[in-house]
């Protein structure tokens, strides 16, 4: 069995590596499991408008995949945590950003993906974090 390698992206990868204790990404073999991406600039800033934030965090995502070898080309699953403004249902705003990102980075191919209303994130006034699942070379 291969052995895990581990990616810090540069810039805020770096930061929390060295801040929180955790990596971006992991991959095994064919298969990169990133942590969960927000909307974050390298000096965790994020944008006051969520379409911008949620652009960002896909941003984000490219990034850390780009690190361990892979793009969203190679991804097969998605796992998005949004802070809905109503408690009752994530929402159009959330959902016509995330649906819009998808199909201008993956194209066709349409991943499975679980996405969940959370009351809190990670950083203060975070509204969105996604973490995906990618599979390259023959396991693609």
């Amino acid at each position: 069995m291969p052995r895990p390698e581990f990616f810090a992206t540069p810039g805020y990868g770096a930061t929390q590596l060295a801040t929180m204790h955790y990596h971006q990404a992991v991959r095994v073999g064919d298969r990169i499991e990133t942590s969960g991406q927000g909307g974050w600039d390298d000096d965790w800033n994020f944008p006051d408008s969520l379409e911008d934030e949620i652009v960002q965090a896909f941003e984000n995502v490219e990034r850390t995949l780009a690190e361990a070898g892979a793009t969203w080309r190679d991804v097969v699953a998605v796992d998005s945590y949004h802070v809905p403004a109503a408690a009752d249902s994530i929402g159009e705003d959330h959902n016509r950003v995330m649906v819009d990102q998808f199909r201008k980075r993956m194209g066709d191919r349409a991943p499975i993906w679980t996405e969940l209303g959370v009351p809190a994130l990670g950083a203060p006034g975070m509204r969105v974090e996604i973490r995906v699942t990618a599979i390259t070379g023959d396991g693609a």
